[in-house]
């Protein structure tokens, strides 16, 4: 246990707190078992080291462990985790939990058996907890972490600390709310930046994005997709076809036409879909009152830095758009198909346009723009960069 103890040691004196992420003051750390999903590269170990670092520093009683070391193909989860409570041991960091075989029964013998031990755990987007795990089900308090937003991006790049705002703060206070970040700092100057780059907090690394982007592309569909869903990696060409495929389609989904062009079943298409969609690589819009596993109307990607190095030939500014909006809402609200000349309906109450930075013809008081290349809107016109501030 040495071993792990001087590898913790390491990591919390080498840990930067670049950004502190606003899921950290959402956690109830009380709880005793705790499980943090997101996205490969969004941030994950970097927050349970800084959890540590800010409440424990080098305090024995706190132990960051990965589950990927060697050591736990001879010696089990459970049997580590009793030894360093019994050896005064109070909160166990458990990173990429999923690479551990039976890792749900494990953590639950755990939280059963050694009631003065606190796990807080790591894993993949696409691994499901609550009550999609049911053996963890009503035991573990499950939370989401995100990529960056661009309120999170801003505060990085220029120093500031600009708080969040609701979707009904923005809506109702817009004007306000842009002219008082104005007065620190020109948004427009630092949002194509983040379209491309902001999302994934690796663009603070001194390496190439898009080729770390698409390592980490590769890394989800093998790991988050592949070894959790125990798909034979002979398909794996066929999902990343399909992903490609998705990415530079427009409008409605040919299921027929893909499922030719990947040469599997129409079932199986959708069973993909939703596989990517679990691992946070696409997003999936549907009218009001439908779900999976009917087809979607549209297919965005999760964020907007996927799609530059998979439309090499030409981004479209209004996909985009709507993939940026998309992305900044979902966390706390529900997003459908839009009625007539919209783009979204936002919790079956708000109809959303997205527009460039000239909107054509008459505004409609129904609809609310969301608009490009503005730093301060009006009435029902709001700058659209404004959204990157619900989180």
């Amino acid at each position: 246990m040495e071993t792990f103890f001087r590898t913790h040691k390491f990591l919390i004196d080498h840990t930067n707190s670049l950004v502190r992420r606003g899921l950290m003051d959402e956690i109830n750390w009380n709880s005793r078992l705790i499980g943090i999903t997101g996205s490969r590269g969004v941030g994950k170990t970097t927050l349970l080291l800084q959890y540590a670092k800010e409440n424990f520093g080098t305090d024995r009683s706190c132990l960051y462990i990965n589950m990927n070391h060697l050591y736990f193909t001879q010696c089990t989860l459970f049997d580590f985790a009793r030894d360093f409570s019994e050896n005064g041991g109070k909160t166990l960091l458990i990173d990429q939990v999923f690479k551990y075989p039976k890792w749900s029964e494990e953590l639950k013998l755990c939280h059963e058996t050694i009631p003065n031990l606190k796990i807080v755990f790591t894993g993949p987007s696409a691994m499901r907890l609550d009550d999609e795990n049911p053996v963890l089900s009503g035991i573990v308090d499950s939370y989401f972490l995100r990529g960056f937003s661009f309120r999170e991006f801003l505060n990085k790049i220029t120093n500031n600390k600009f708080p969040a705002f609701s979707l009904e703060e923005i809506i109702a206070n817009h004007e306000q709310l842009s002219k008082n970040i104005c007065d620190s700092v020109d948004p427009l100057r630092f949002f194509q930046d983040y379209l491309h780059h902001g999302y994934y907090p690796f663009f603070l690394e001194k390496r190439n994005f898009s080729e770390n982007l698409i390592k980490t592309i590769n890394f989800m569909i093998e790991s988050d997709i592949f070894f959790l869903k125990q798909i034979e990696l002979s398909y794996y060409h066929k999902i990343r076809k399909l992903l490609y495929i998705l990415a530079n389609s427009t409008g409605p989904l040919n299921i027929s036409q893909i499922s030719n062009d990947i040469d599997t079943s129409r079932a199986t298409v959708m069973n993909y879909i939703k596989y990517l969609k679990d691992a946070r690589l696409i997003n999936m819009l549907y009218p009001v009152g439908e779900d999976f596993p009917k087809k979607p109307s549209l297919v965005y990607l999760h964020n907007t830095n996927l799609i530059y190095p998979m439309q090499l030939l030409q981004t479209d500014d209004q996909i985009i758009r709507e993939t940026f909006f998309y992305n900044a809402l979902f966390k706390d609200n529900i997003l459908n198909v839009g009625s007539k000349n919209t783009h979204f309906m936002v919790n079956e109450k708000y109809n959303f346009r997205l527009e460039g930075k000239q909107i054509k013809g008459k505004l409609n008081p129904k609809i609310i723009y969301g608009q490009d290349g503005i730093t301060v809107g009006k009435d029902n016109c709001i700058p659209i960069w404004l959204f990157g501030f619900l989180y």
